[in-house]
């Protein structure tokens, strides 16, 4: 009896036609991400375990061992490496080994895959892609580069199928500062549990708050700042209403302005400051981002990222940055289950070279050689069957046209067979409409 396999959860793998749309935003992203001077590079998939642990809060429980089967007892090497959990943690090893290469501020994209232990559901998975953006540079990084990331990847979202998205920004100094203002010290306990509130509301929040030593009253401020949200400068005013004072405060109120001034000027309500964005990690130090797509807000973040002073440093030189990943695979499935897009077909040929007999097969092999010599993707029918069952094949792969070979010394034919269109053509100098040179991908007008 034929043995079942089942998927195993966590590792999606998509179809054909999927992956069509799939390869569109990468390439749409990755094309953006080099018109701004990214420059690409890929590193290793593992990383000491040691040092994974040591970054990303709570790193540990995500994190994927590697182990050689075959190794002997005395190899233990091997079992001191991890998967990367992100692709933050590998650039800034990155970094730290190749400075002396590298100009600075130094501008990289990545994209790749990653590997998080966690228990799968939708929109989390065990392997998925990233696509991450980051600026470095020594001892010192320009705040203006705060705002111009977000810019990045509002531009490639604008040239994508995603709909309304809405990216968030806040700065960890506002409610570090705040909460040392209201006379709370666990800066980062309090910054997980307001992390809390899209996913369990405001009243559970206050009592998490109060349970880790917090006031009534000090949980009902930090609610209150976490309600603050603005798409220009406003918010930094709501900020100083609530009467709180600190030097962090001020200092993050300071440069989260700047950012939604950035923002104002160059895409008007695009960014909005959302004081409730914390992201859990607890790398980053100053601005924070978060992207959500309009009327799908309790999917949560679909682009998330921000900016750390002091994760690359090797003791004599510190290596600021800030950088923001698209979770590609998180967007595209998302996008997939909800029918808002789709391929155009599931197969890059354009034309099925139709086969009038198996001997005929060299020639329209030649035929399909022009075609690929200029551009076009083809491939010769699998047999020589009727016409009818050609052209039925073709259909069914999404193939939009196919070439008949000429008889009795006649012109060559290419047929649109969805419309039915058939005319002469010659495999030096026709080509399709532009649209179907390759596949593409379609936005539906309403949710499935």
């Amino acid at each position: 009896m034929a043995q079942k396999i089942a998927p195993l959860s966590g590792f999606p793998e998509l179809l054909p036609a999927d992956r069509v749309v799939e390869q569109h935003f990468l390439d749409v992203i990755r094309e953006t991400f080099e018109l701004h001077g990214f420059a690409g590079i890929e590193t290793r998939a593992v990383e000491p375990v040691e040092r994974l642990l040591g970054k990303g809060g709570d790193a540990d429980k995500e994190i994927y061992g590697v182990t050689r089967l075959a190794a002997g007892a005395d190899e233990t090497r091997d079992a001191e490496l991890g998967l990367h959990f992100d692709l933050t943690v590998p650039f800034a090893r990155y970094v730290l080994e190749n400075a002396g290469k590298l100009s600075f501020p130094f501008r990289r994209y990545q994209i790749q895959k990653v590997w998080r232990g966690e228990r799968p559901q939708e929109g989390r998975y065990r392997e998925f892609t990233q696509a991450d953006i980051d600026i470095v540079d020594t001892g010192e990084l320009p705040a203006h580069y705060e705002a111009e990331l977000p810019l990045v990847i509002a531009e490639a979202f604008s040239r994508l199928p995603v709909g309304a998205f809405r990216i968030q920004v806040n700065n960890r100094k506002i409610p570090e500062g705040f909460y040392l203002g209201i006379g709370l010290t666990d800066v980062a306990g309090t910054l997980r549990i307001v992390d809390k509130l899209d996913k369990i509301g405001p009243e559970a929040v206050a009592t998490l708050l109060v349970e880790a030593g917090a006031t009534q009253q000090q949980a009902a401020q930090c609610l209150a700042l976490a309600e603050i949200s603005a798409t220009d400068t406003s918010f930094a005013d709501q900020v100083r209403a609530l009467g709180v004072s600190h030097p962090t405060l001020d200092a993050g109120l300071e440069e989260l302005s700047a950012v939604m001034a950035t923002g104002v000027a160059h895409a008007p309500g695009l960014l909005v400051a959302d004081l409730r964005v914390a992201r859990g990690l607890d790398y980053y130090t100053g601005t924070v981002y978060e992207t959500q797509l309009v009327g799908h807000e309790s999917y949560g973040s679909i682009c998330s990222g921000g900016r750390y002073d002091a994760l690359a440093s090797d003791g004599r030189t510190t290596y600021p940055g800030v950088g923001i990943s698209i979770g590609v695979s998180r967007l595209v499935h998302k996008l997939l289950a909800l029918g808002l897009v789709e391929g155009s077909r599931s197969t890059p040929t354009c034309v099925l070279v139709a086969l009038t007999a198996d001997e005929d097969r060299p020639g329209a092999m030649a035929v399909a050689a022009q075609l690929r010599a200029r551009g076009i993707a083809c491939e010769v029918a699998p047999s020589a069957a009727k016409f009818g069952k050609q052209i039925r094949f073709a259909d069914r792969r999404g193939i939009p046209f196919v070439w008949f070979p000429g008889t009795d010394g006649g012109a060559d034919q290419v047929k649109d067979i969805r419309s039915g269109e058939q005319v002469d053509a010659d495999a030096a100098t026709w080509a399709p409409p532009a649209e179907d040179l390759h596949p593409g991908v379609k936005r539906a007008s309403t949710e499935a």
